[in-house]
């Protein structure tokens, strides 16, 4: 392999100016004199290190790439850079300058280095060097930064190639990436290898980056050949590549060569930036600009995802989005993809840790970063193998006519269990023909077994494991817990309500019914009042009309009035005196009457009728008389009962009277009409006395 000249780790402090917005402050690793970013074309530098997001965070990583341009003495090649951005306020500065009118500062730490599988042991030297510089509250003191750059030359060179190879993944979460897209991560990976143009968006910058370096750290050995992603015009790893003569299977890396590793996805046309801001939207519209992998934190890019993108995924969702029919079809997965990606999805689930995410809880080797890398570095090596064997079918074809019609099975042909689609589709790519050439006459599948790594049909144990992983993925408990802690919760605050609309009813009828009561008493208390200062209008205690013409109840029953009562005695014999003394004078009259008709009359006769019609009409002339006379009286409805009591006698009287007619003459004749008018006479005082 090509090797890579090394270069000094570089620091530069990018500064955010109120009126000219991003801009490199000064250099660190370099003469007072030189200027990269002038000399190299580095005029975004700034907004690749300051990212759009960077000031809604205390602490910010930025990941990206830079073209350092050729000399005399060295071909161009692609740089690497990690800063990190932080902000104090300007009121905490001890030496606050002019220049400074916003309430904060905000400032970058930006190191350049040539190997990107270092950014693992910066990233925590980094931040920890850029909390102190700014504890420091004045930003001319920068004798910290000197001495972390004079440290860095040293930390770098010191490292052999097998701690390289050790250290090199430190930081890459492939765990994590497993945990959030599941069976999409094989997606991603066999989306790499077809190179389209995949955009990742997330608006946490770090991890955004992070996650495409383990993308592509899946594919072995290639994080450290990238010299050629920072321009689509670099193309030197496939010029200055050579064919494998020679092979030692007990040394990885010679196996790995053999196998025609890495797969260069980042050559001629192709571009790679881990974070890539608008400014630098020109190179992948460029038409050169043939595939890339970029991430980007403004959601401008979502808008225009058709344009910039074949694949975009989005890290803020979880979600994998391909806008490219043909693609879609060619990253369709096999049964036994699907199998094998599941197999690895459920070892992770089993082990994961949500304290820890990058270290399986039970701390052993199953699940963990190592685990995943090798299964995927099989699954490549298994994928080579059949392809390689493929290419041997098809040459046999060609030499056999005979055979040139005939359709294989998976098990004569293995690279159908890769998708036939996909083996397709990645033949045309730049990727697969440096592969072609560099395993042309080797038969790989001698060395790997030529075999998907769970080859075989769909079975129902894939069926019954994929419904299982699809209704674990509904998350069906959280959300009947979710649900019945939300349904409890409404039962309860309908509960509560209730019970406050009860209350409130039930006050309300009280507060009516307390209403009433005092209108009552009131009224009471009115009528009351009314009869005290209307008693000349108003009746006594068996009922009485107000003044005002209103019927008013006694309020009580009043004991009665002796004194009242016996003047009411008197009134009444004094009445009966008169009355009888009347009876007494008519019934001499009459008895003086009678008498001289009888001794005048020769015959006996029945008595007249008319006298006793008289009588009755008198007595009931008289009864009238009495009780109008009693109707003024304050006893009237004792003197109308007196009245006609009267009546009733005078007709029991007159109907003795009439008896005789019915008798002999001798009966009738008998009669004395002095005895009679005692007897009308005595029957009245009777009655007048009944009523006194």
């Amino acid at each position: 392999m090509p090797e890579i000249e090394e270069i000094e780790p570089l620091i530069a402090v990018v500064d955010f100016h109120h009126a000219r917005g991003p801009e490199i402050e000064f250099w660190l690793g370099v003469a007072e004199d030189v200027d990269p970013a002038a000399d190299n074309d580095w005029s975004l530098l700034p907004f690749m290190a300051l990212t759009d997001g960077a000031h809604a965070s205390t602490e910010d990583f930025s990941y990206f790439t830079l073209t350092q341009t050729a000399s005399s003495s060295r071909p161009a090649a692609s740089l690497f850079g990690i800063s990190c951005t932080r902000q104090l306020d300007a009121n905490k500065l001890k030496h606050r300058s002019a220049d400074i009118t916003r309430s904060t500062v905000q400032k970058a730490v930006v190191i350049i280095i040539t190997q990107p599988y270092r950014f693992s042991q910066l990233r925590e030297s980094l931040s920890a060097v850029t909390a102190a510089w700014f504890a420091q509250e004045d930003f001319s003191d920068v004798d910290i930064l000197k001495r972390f750059q004079e440290s860095l030359s040293y930390n770098l060179h010191s490292l052999h190639n097998e701690e390289q190879d050790r250290n090199q993944y430190i930081g890459l979460s492939l765990r994590e990436m497993i945990h959030d897209f599941k069976h999409q991560t094989l997606v991603l990976f066999k989306c790499c290898l077809l190179q389209p143009k995949m955009l990742f968006f997330g608006s946490r910058c770090e991890r955004l980056c992070m996650m495409q370096f383990a993308l592509i750290s899946l594919i072995p050995g290639l994080i450290c050949n990238l010299q050629d992603c920072a321009d689509p015009a670099l193309d030197q790893y496939s010029q200055n590549i050579s064919k494998a003569t020679s092979l030692k299977t007990s040394e990885r890396k010679s196996l790995l060569a053999y196998m025609g590793l890495p797969l260069q996805i980042f050559g001629k046309g192709s571009f790679f930036g881990p974070y890539t801001p608008l400014q630098q939207l020109d190179i992948l519209a460029d038409y050169g600009t043939k595939s890339y992998i970029v991430g980007s934190t403004n959601s401008l890019l979502l808008q225009q995802k058709d344009k910039y993108s074949d694949i975009l995924v989005n890290l803020d969702e979880n979600t994998v989005n391909i806008t490219s029919t043909s693609l879609r079809t060619a990253l369709s997965l096999s049964a036994a993809d699907r199998r094998w990606i599941d197999f690895l999805t459920q070892t992770v689930q089993d082990t994961w840790d949500p304290a820890n995410p990058d270290r399986p809880h039970t701390m052993g080797y199953a699940g963990s970063e190592e685990f995943i890398r090798l299964q995927f570095e099989e699954y490549l090596l298994a994928l080579l193998s059949s392809v390689s064997y493929h290419n041997h079918l098809s040459s046999l074809r060609t030499t056999i006519p005979l055979q040139s019609s005939s359709t294989h099975t998976p098990e004569e042909d293995p690279s159908l269990e890769f998708n036939s689609d996909f083996i397709h589709a990645w033949k045309e790519t730049s990727n697969y023909a440096l592969f072609a050439r560099l395993t042309s006459g080797s038969s790989l599948f001698d060395i790997i077994e030529s075999k998907h790594p769970t080859a075989g049909g769909l079975s129902v144990e894939d069926v019954q494991r994929r419904l299982a992983q699809q209704v674990a993925e509904l998350h069906l408990d959280e959300r009947v817990r979710e649900g019945r802690e939300t349904l409890g919760k409404h039962l309860a605050i309908g509960r509560e309500r209730f019970g406050q609309l009860g209350n409130k009813i039930w006050a309300d009828i009280e507060a009516m019914r307390e209403a009433q009561r005092t209108r009552a008493s009131e009224e009471s208390s009115t009528s009351a009042h009314a009869r005290q200062s209307d008693g000349a209008g108003s009746e006594d205690d068996s009922g009485k009309i107000s003044g005002s013409g209103r019927y008013a109840w006694p309020s009580r029953a009043q004991a009665p009035d002796l004194a009242q009562v016996q003047a009411s005695a008197k009134d009444a014999s004094a009445k009966a005196g008169a009355y009888l003394s009347s009876w007494g004078s008519w019934a001499r009259d009459k008895g003086k009457e009678w008498q001289e008709k009888r001794t005048t009359s020769p015959a006996v006769q029945s008595p007249p009728k008319t006298p006793i019609n008289n009588i009755t009409s008198a007595a009931q002339h008289e009864n009238s008389r009495s009780t109008l006379s009693s109707t003024g009286s304050q006893h009237s409805g004792k003197g109308r009962l007196s009245g006609e009591l009267v009546a009733d006698r005078a007709r029991r009287w007159s109907s003795r009277l009439k008896r005789p007619e019915k008798g002999s003459s001798s009966t009738a004749g008998s009669a004395d009409p002095t005895e009679l008018s005692r007897s009308i006479i005595y029957g009245g005082i009777g009655i007048f006395s009944f009523d006194a």
